[in-house]
């Protein structure tokens, strides 16, 4: 009798659809099979010939260059006797003659990545057409360090792919609609792609502490040709402008087909691409705004601003900046690498400011390490910590024959870390998370906080902090050590308080019309030297202009208020308008001194400008594969041309992004753009534009489609 042929593979069934259900892993646009990681997914497999006792089949997952038994980059499986290999087994769960049914069961710790698949019967292999299996982070697994506990909170921070960052202002938030698009074409290969520039060792990829700091380096393209280069410049020649993007699909898109850097960034474009990254990864995320954001204060919790003597801000001496806003990210892991207490939230930053280990890249920090003052806790708790908490210092600088004279007018404590914000989970707002941060302003726990943070800082007690608020730093001697103001007295009211109010919403090329008030609580009357000035001023902090400045002397009687008018013709800002690349708000300071004391109070606003709003005309419900129009209508009811106009559009799902040039749109002038597209997938959809001109920069618009089958 001839001799029994030898056992083969014949087809391997991913079952796809069933595992990625099972997975939350079934809206990536990939032809091969997604899963997260400690979690069982089922393979078919069909034979030549019904296995025999005798017959060995071993499954051969393997990752890298060289894949490795040690290493644990080569996962090697028998479903017959179902052992264990580095945290993975395979079983089997039905045979019929031909056929049989394998469940795979990865360790809840393995190398994150793409695997490949060979089945091994005796001396023969089989390799499938596709075999390819991606394995995620799970936050749907306990034993995965990035579990997390709440659906809610997992369907928001790992699977949505559209949400807001929030801009703007201190004083005037709003939310920028972006779309992460974490499931789009070749998204999932882009960060593959990332994972392997990362140089991380294959033992590295299993933790999300080291994956989110590498991929924290790697979104900003300054040490390692990453994904996007930061421009702050306002010049744009050669890429697209910052505040052009809607999402980070085509951003990614781009680097993976050209495996070059994207121009340009700032930093909530850095952020959302951060943000698409890891929840594409699986590790839960969310990009977080901080308003009046600290940076380059040098370790002593403070920024120096210097005004001359008609108390405008000198650009030229103020090193450290303070942003109106900044936008970094949050992702949720447990912190083995770290004492107790340390799990859950952690910051990373991917906009290049500062070096870290000598790499752009900031983070993980714990929020808890943050909050509590803990600052010397890895990684670059330090910088986050001063983001979130330095102190303002005025200083007047007076030439005296030819040398600068430096006096300090005003100390304003915690004016960093304001309004921190992300969108709220399973809702279309904003979400306040400063107290996960800092603890409330003036509490107990805040001030102990901040007497860990200062003796970690420089190292000889909490004197220091105000001790460096004598002198300006450029001037510092190293033997001044005042003590510290009194720990335990409540603050007592201020005599003098100052408000300013904007009589209207400030349109481009209207005049600027504000209010400031000032009202005494003293017991007497009170002369009260008041200047104010107006900037315009980018978002980081640079002043592009000075615009304007008043100032006045007013008597204020017991308890009384005073209310002084301050007015700038729209011709002493428009023309910088202009010149400036960047989304650009007024910043006015106002400083009161009283007479015959050296008393002195300082108030500070930032002036957003309003826009005009794009509209958008579509059908409120469509079918997928069938086409619908969408078009969109802007009218200009300003009072001046907007030169250069250009208008993007994206729907995910829908259509890639789109733009149109609109060129010049003169007052009053009308422009329609129309879009045909076809959904591909069904459920809610949203379609965002944005519309940029030389003078006016992001004005956006979103609405909302249902897509049925």
């Amino acid at each position: 009798s001839s001799p029994e042929p030898q056992l083969m593979v014949t087809r391997v069934d991913f079952l796809k659809s069933k595992n990625t259900r099972l997975h939350h892993t079934d809206a990536y646009d990939n032809q091969s099979l997604v899963a997260r990681r400690g979690q069982g997914f089922e393979m078919k497999l069909f034979f030549n010939k019904q296995p025999s006792a005798s017959d060995k089949v071993k499954l051969q997952f393997s990752i890298g260059d060289k894949p490795m038994k040690t290493q644990g980059t080569l996962i090697s499986l028998n479903p017959r006797s179902g052992k264990d290999c580095d945290g993975w087994r395979a079983t089997i769960t039905t045979s019929s003659s031909k056929e049989c049914l394998v469940a795979v069961t990865s360790s809840p710790n393995a190398i994150v990545g793409k695997y490949s698949l060979k089945v091994v019967t005796g001396s023969n292999s089989y390799k499938p057409e596709n075999d390819a299996v991606y394995l995620l982070f799970n936050p749907w697994c306990q034993e995965d360090t990035v579990f997390m506990a709440g659906d809610a909170e997992k369907n928001e921070y790992v699977l949505n792919d559209m949400g807001y960052i929030y801009v703007g202002s201190a004083d005037y938030i709003r939310g920028r609609p972006w779309n992460f698009g974490q499931f789009e074409e070749l998204i999932l290969d882009s960060c593959m792609y990332l994972l392997d520039q990362s140089k991380l060792k294959p033992n590295a990829r299993r933790d999300p502490v080291l994956v989110s700091r590498a991929m924290s380096a790697l979104v900003n393209a300054n040490d390692d040709r990453g994904v996007l280069m930061g421009n702050w410049s306002g010049v744009y020649t050669g890429g697209t402008s910052p505040l052009v993007w809607i999402g980070s699909v085509a951003i990614l898109q781009q680097y993976y087909k050209t495996k070059q850097p994207v121009c340009y960034g700032q930093c909530w474009v850095f952020s959302g691409v951060l943000t698409t990254v890891m929840r594409c990864l699986g590790i839960p995320a969310r990009s977080v705004s901080n308003f009046d954001s600290a940076h380059d204060t040098q370790e002593d919790l403070r920024v120096d601003i210097f005004l001359n003597e008609n108390r405008e801000p000198l650009s030229n001496l103020t090193l450290d900046s303070i942003w109106n806003f900044h936008v970094w990210n949050d992702a949720w892991m447990k912190r083995p690498d770290l004492p107790a207490g340390f799990d859950g939230w952690q910051a990373i930053d991917s906009t290049p400011q500062e070096q870290s280990q000598g790499v752009f890249q900031c983070g993980p920090s714990p929020l808890k390490a943050v909050l509590e003052g803990h600052v010397y806790v890895n990684f670059d708790s330090k910088f986050v910590y001063a983001e979130v908490n330095a102190d303002k210092v005025y200083w007047k600088v007076n030439n005296v024959n030819g040398q600068n004279k430096y006096t300090k007018l005003a100390v304003v404590t915690n004016a960093a870390g304001k309004h921190i914000s992300t969108k709220a989970v399973g809702q279309n707002r904003r979400e306040d998370i400063t107290v996960q941060y800092k603890y409330p302003e003036g509490s107990l726990q805040e001030r102990r906080s901040m007497q860990t943070a200062t003796s970690f800082l420089s190292g000889s007690g909490s004197g220091t902090r105000y001790a460096s608020a004598i002198v300006p730093r450029a001037r510092m001697r190293e033997d001044v050590s005042p003590s510290p103001r009194d720990h335990d007295e409540e603050p007592p009211k201020p005599e003098v308080q100052l408000e300013i109010t904007s009589k209207n919403p400030l349109y481009p090329g209207n005049p600027i019309d504000l209010d400031i008030i000032a009202k005494t609580f003293a017991p007497k009357s009170q002369t009260i030297n008041l200047s104010a000035s107006c900037q315009l001023q980018s978002y980081i902090g640079q002043i592009k202009a000075n615009i304007g400045c008043i100032k006045e002397t007013i008597k204020l009687e017991s308890k009384s208020e005073a209310q002084i008018p301050l007015k700038i013709a729209a011709d002493k800002y428009m023309g910088m308008l202009a010149s400036v690349g960047d989304e650009d708000l007024i910043k006015v300071t106002v400083i009161a001194e009283i007479e015959g004391t050296d008393k002195k109070f300082i108030k500070d606003m930032s002036l957003t400008f309003q826009y005009p709003s794009i509209t958008v005309e579509m059908p409120a419900t469509a079918k997928v594969d069938e086409e619908f129009s969408c078009a969109f209508v802007f009218k200009n009811t300003l009072s001046m041309a907007l030169r250069d106009c250009k208008l993007c559009v994206e729907g995910l799902g829908m259509f890639k992004m789109t733009s149109f040039d609109e060129g010049d749109i003169e007052p009053g002038r009308i422009i329609k753009s129309k879009i045909i597209c076809t959904p591909k997938r069904a459920g809610e959809k949203k379609i965002v534009a944005t519309l940029a001109s030389i003078q006016v920069k992001g004005i956006s618009v979103e609405k909302i489609i249902t897509i049925t089958e």
